[in-house]
């Protein structure tokens, strides 16, 4: 997304943008389990941190990525025989609910926004991650069907 000149800016947090990041790490999750999402969650965090320098982003982006497997995984666990879109519920209540708690403890300690206006954004926040939660959970889970389809050695 950064070299392709797509930028999707969340237009209520222009400071926001959409992207895929989400999607490989969720493949990765889909296709090879659990501990290969914590390392393609950490690949993303160094990869964005290398290009960017952003230490607070590069480390919220990652956590919220990685909030979303949480919340699949969990998912998929409680529910052995999950029906398709609880994973889909699942991922993005987890990612908006530690998103919601983690901008409300780490903006205030590195950056100059207050935490009365945090809280007052935090609808703005928790439809953001929401909606890349969405993106990125489908997008894997669109992969991860095509990938089984072209090598079946990755049928379940």
């Amino acid at each position: 997304m950064k070299y392709s000149g797509l930028k999707i800016i969340f237009p209520w947090l222009p400071f926001f943008k959409f992207d895929f990041t989400g999607v490989p790490i969720l493949l990765s999750f889909y296709i090879l389990g659990f501990y290969s999402s914590l390392f393609s969650s950490a690949v993303a965090l160094f990869a964005i941190l290398a290009r960017s320098g952003d230490v607070l982003g590069a480390s919220m982006k990652a956590l919220a990525e990685f909030s979303t497997v949480a919340g699949v995984a969990f998912s998929m666990k409680v529910i052995p025989k999950f029906k398709r879109h609880m994973p889909i519920i699942f991922g993005v209540l987890f990612r908006c609910t530690i998103m919601f708690f983690a901008t409300l403890i780490i903006l205030p300690l590195f950056t100059q926004t207050s935490f009365m206006t945090i809280l007052l954004q935090s609808h703005l926040y928790a439809a953001f991650n929401a909606i890349q939660g969405i993106i990125s959970i489908f997008g894997g889970m669109l992969l991860q069907e095509a990938v089984r389809k072209k090598i079946p050695a990755f049928s379940k």
